[in-house]
């Protein structure tokens, strides 16, 4: 994949990612806002009276703020979270057991929440308690509890011959569904995030000081005194811009979508200091698999900061979230290859409007004072209908027609080489040759009546093949369910037909599909 990308990503793809990236960007203002939460919930934890001050309370930010790679959500109107540690410095795990610690926290949050007449009250969650801010601040705080842990994972690691340079900052942190919960026990889930934080780092150290250095230079600004939020490398762009592929994708149902997580580990793994996103993206959707260990049966995508955590430890209890992931990167790889291929910044938007939502592919492209893409997506989508509308070789119906029914196809799917059906809709997003569509449609008419499916497909492919349809095909068994495979690229229409006692009563409308 790489050696066929990399001479087709230019510069235009380049600025055009870049743009997207932009649009996904949390601003500024929202980071601040972040930081000043987390650092008023350490102030007030460290105040006299507090269930907690003499435990020396340490709060400072994890995940994707404290990487970089936090994205907008998907809706105008969605909430992002931030994820907090509250680390007890003085708090060992002998003075009392995850929940006695996650029950001091608690008292005090709730108190802080109280205290700043907060509208919510404080969620608690799994791993952590959860303050809800203003609907105006767009934003919730989670804080998960925790105690050091340096010297017991220290220990750990060496027994099992294993590195031990970033354990230092290992911490041991509260889950309600760990079986020592309730029990005096050295027995705590493991988390390091500021070892994550800094091993990620190191896969971008150069660009990144590199670039924050450039930053200073323009702004005549001292290097130390440029905020790390501000500095953005290729890894962080094509981390973000995975991310909101993978958010659309699943938009429907997230519960087999790949956690954050996996593919910022995985495409740090694969950085290799590539100075554009496009190239970034290139090497990050080859390489990832490289990074995916089998041991015994279990598939690995290892914590750097802690060997033995397995990120994709769920993929042995739930085996469709190992194939979600794959389609996932099947899909991500034909998505930004179409891109690459596109011929200027509308085309480019049109080709990843699907995939990265119009709304944003919009936004990017107006950056830099394009032209919008929704006349041009809504001009592409006409033109598509038009072609398979008045194909030459499309058959009118040859029965007499009074329609007094109605009948819809009111679900699509599309699979390929065994992984699970992805559900598409009319005019959505592409989908690859060689794979298998489904279709089922639904319709008022009482039976009996006969189900007449017709397709049209247009392109060179089936051309070349002479595959033209536009015949109708009629179905006795499960009329209503229509299996087609994706052999032609081009743009393809399916249309469901009722007849009853020769007459045509009912029709769907043309189900509109572009193979590629």
């Amino acid at each position: 994949m790489s050696s066929l990308l990399a001479s087709a990503f230019g510069r235009t793809l380049d600025n055009f990612l870049d743009d997207l990236e932009a649009e996904l960007e949390i601003t500024d203002s929202q980071y601040e806002a972040a930081e000043r939460s987390y650092k008023s919930v350490g102030d007030w934890l460290n105040r006299p009276g507090s269930n907690l001050a003499a435990f020396d309370p340490n709060v400072y930010v994890q995940g994707s703020f404290r990487l970089g790679t936090a994205i907008r959500p998907l809706g105008d109107d969605d909430e992002y979270d931030v994820d907090a540690v509250c680390e007890l410095k003085r708090f060992s795990k002998q003075d009392g057991s995850q929940a006695k610690l996650k029950e001091l926290l608690g008292r005090d949050l709730h108190a802080y929440a109280s205290a700043r007449n907060m509208l919510k009250p404080v969620e608690e969650r799994r791993r952590c308690w959860t303050l809800h801010y203003a609907d105006e601040a767009q934003f919730h705080l989670d804080v998960v509890p925790a105690v050091p842990n340096a010297a017991q994972q220290r220990a750990l690691l060496e027994a099992w011959g294993l590195p031990t340079k970033l354990t230092e900052t290992a911490i041991s942190i509260t889950d309600k569904t760990h079986p020592q919960l309730r029990n005096l026990s050295n027995d705590w889930p493991r988390s390091n995030p500021k070892g994550y934080a800094e091993w990620f780092r190191s896969r971008m150290a150069s660009v990144f000081e590199r670039r924050k250095r450039i930053i200073a230079l323009n702004e005549r600004a001292e290097v130390e005194r440029i905020p790390d939020y501000r500095v953005r490398t290729p890894l962080h762009s094509a981390i973000k811009l995975l991310k909101r592929h993978r958010d659309i994708m699943f938009s429907g149902d997230m519960t087999d979508a790949p956690i954050s997580i996996v593919l910022t580990t995985l495409a740090a793994d694969s950085y290799q200091g590539e100075e554009t996103t496009s190239a970034a993206l290139d090497r990050i959707l080859t390489d990832m698999p490289r990074y995916i260990f089998e041991h015994n049966g279990v598939t690995i995508v290892a914590n750097p900061s802690d060997p033995l955590e397995n990120f994709a430890d769920k993929w042995a209890e739930f085996s469709e979230r190992k194939t979600a992931f794959f389609e996932w990167l099947d899909r991500a790889r034909k998505d930004f290859a179409a891109a690459a291929h596109a011929y200027d910044r509308p085309a480019i938007a049109s080709t990843l409007a699907a995939s990265m939502g119009t709304a944003l592919t919009e936004r990017a492209l107006n950056r830099r004072g394009s032209k919008s893409i929704l006349g041009s997506v809504t001009a592409f989508l006409a033109e598509a209908k038009d072609l398979v509308l008045n194909a030459s070789h499309r058959r009118r119906p040859r029965w007499p027609q009074r329609l007094y029914g109605s009948v819809a196809i009111t679900s699509a799917s599309f699979t390929r080489d065994g992984f699970r059906a992805v559900a598409i809709v009319s005019n959505g997003m592409s989908v690859q040759k060689r794979g298998s569509l489904r279709f089922e449609a639904n319709t008022n008419v009482p039976e009996p009546f006969k189900v007449f499916w017709q397709v049209v497909n247009t392109g060179r492919d089936a051309e070349r093949a002479r595959g033209l349809r536009g015949n109708f095909d009629y179905v006795e068994r499960g009329g209503l369910t229509k299996t087609e495979k994706t052999l032609y690229s081009g743009t393809h229409a399916i249309e469901c037909f009722i007849v009853k006692d020769g007459v045509l009563v009912a029709r769907s409308g043309q189900f509109i599909v572009t193979i590629i």
